[in-house]
């Protein structure tokens, strides 16, 4: 498995967003805003990104362009969205992402479900003729929710190149149990969002990863037993963001080693 940083949640300058990541530990980067808050790949200073990812040998490990955020039933505005994903397929291959995060849409019920599969299936076709996977990311308050909901979803769309960027905060959130929720996905999680948080009076408040209601060590040990060996996407959603960052990686990197340690004693 492979730490990583979700940049934009620490900040939005490339700079600072390296030195963090190799201070903290961490072996690659999750772009999505970076140089300002309207600043968002791939329309970003390509040419700069690149000479600092070849000066601190990190490799991009996905980029979220922002894709599918908005309703399933604003079919124009999805229907652009999949023409710009081209820009992006092709940003992804310059700069050697393997890739794409997406969300799922907004709505309810069946037809909104056949129309999240319908975008989801054409934008996933695009990404399997570049050799790019697209990661459909469950969120709160979208058509894919919960784990058991992303897996019907991906189960829907039937393309190996579409696959689950897993967040098991969003699902504890939605009211998933996180272990149930990675069980719901089986073997199609491409990549994981780190963060934790709790459910509260006044809704969800976010958490450092090693005390909110997601039990990270069962997570990862859940992951390495499945043989998951993708990125582990770190999101510091808590403040202050480098103080916390750094306790949040620490934390991540230890759970991380103990579950392999666990599997390889397990497995002899």
């Amino acid at each position: 498995m492979i730490p990583s940083l979700l940049t934009e949640t620490v900040t939005y300058d490339l700079e600072r967003a390296v030195h963090y990541a190799l201070l903290w530990g961490l072996e690659g980067l999750e772009l999505g805003r970076v140089g300002g808050i309207r600043d968002r790949v791939p329309f970003i200073n390509e040419q700069k990104l690149k000479a600092r990812l070849r000066a601190s040998e990190l490799p991009v490990i996905a980029v979220d362009p922002g894709t599918f955020v908005g309703d399933v039933a604003e079919r124009s505005a999805w229907l652009n969205e999949l023409v710009q994903l081209d820009e992006t397929l092709r940003f992804c291959a310059r700069i050697g992402c393997p890739r794409i995060v997406v969300s799922s849409l907004r709505g309810e019920g069946k037809d909104a479900f056949t129309g999240a599969v319908e975008a989801l299936r054409a934008a996933g076709r695009k990404a399997e003729r570049s050799g790019i996977r697209l990661c459909v990311i469950n969120e709160a308050s979208y058509l894919a929710a919960s784990g058991e909901e992303l897996a019907l979803l991906l189960e829907a769309v039937n393309l190996e190149a579409v696959r689950a960027a897993w967040d098991p905060a969003a699902a504890v959130q939605s009211g998933e149990e996180a272990d149930a929720g990675l069980a719901a996905l089986g073997g199609r999680v491409e990549l994981v969002r780190c963060r934790n948080g709790e459910r509260t009076g006044n809704g969800w408040e976010p958490r450092p990863i090693d005390s909110g209601e997601v039990d990270w060590s069962s997570q990862l040990r859940a992951l390495a037993y499945d043989g998951f060996d993708g990125p582990l996407s770190l999101d510091v959603d808590v403040v202050p963001a480098g103080t916390e960052g750094l306790r949040g990686s620490t934390a991540l990197i230890r759970r991380l080693r103990s579950a392999v340690r666990e599997v390889r004693v397990g497995d002899r």
